[in-house]
């Protein structure tokens, strides 16, 4: 069973779409932390504030403890997406500092571009280039929508806004993604098809 978080912050019904056109079957969404206890595959997705969404995920009794459970106890594969990767960080500085998930060193700051053109939020179609082998990340174009990046440990792939922003995380059996597979077309339903068969 494949559990997508639901916990008010998230790009729901798109990420549920392509998951299923990916070759999910067995999929629920769930606010259960129970149902995600036993859930053989966890995605979270996440879209609007570092600090409003940890909020929300924090306030679904529970859920912290049962992922921390399933994914790191356990070894659980685990997806964040957007939002979802940045709460794997230690720290987001959205409007005030906010706690993340502690799961991987790194803080999530305001991209600040030098260059005038380059603007924010990083917005729409741009490379994903691996900077280590990871077997669900490969070269290719994907689309992104962030105005925060990830800065720390663990960095799987970059891409490019006047400078390298962080594009995928990860580590054991996590990984985070920045761009929204969910609105990368081909690129994004193969790396969903790698998820759903990663045996970390």
């Amino acid at each position: 069973m494949i559990a997508l978080i639901d916990y008010g912050a998230g790009n729901l019904h798109s990420v549920e779409n392509a998951l299923r056109a990916a070759g999910a079957t067995d999929l629920i969404v769930t606010a259960d932390p129970d149902a995600v206890a036993k859930a053989d595959r966890i995605v979270l997705p996440g879209v609007g504030a570092f600090g409003a969404c940890a909020a929300a995920l924090r306030g679904v009794d529970g859920m912290i403890d049962a992922m921390d459970r399933r994914v790191r106890q356990e070894g659980a594969p685990f997806l964040g997406i957007c939002v979802g990767m940045q709460l794997m960080a230690d720290t987001g500085v959205e409007m005030g500092t906010h706690a993340g998930l502690g799961w991987i060193a790194g803080t999530v700051t305001r991209l600040e571009p030098t260059d005038p053109t380059a603007k924010v939020p990083h917005m729409g179609w741009n490379d994903v280039v691996p900077v280590r082998d990871h077997p669900l990340i490969v070269a290719g174009e994907a689309y992104f929508l962030h105005s925060y990046a990830f800065e720390g440990a663990d960095v799987i792939a970059t891409s490019d806004h006047d400078g390298p922003v962080t594009a995928a995380i990860g580590r054991d059996t996590m990984i985070g993604v920045q761009f929204h597979p969910e609105k990368s077309q081909a690129y994004g339903l193969a790396m969903l098809e790698r998820f759903l068969t990663w045996r970390p």
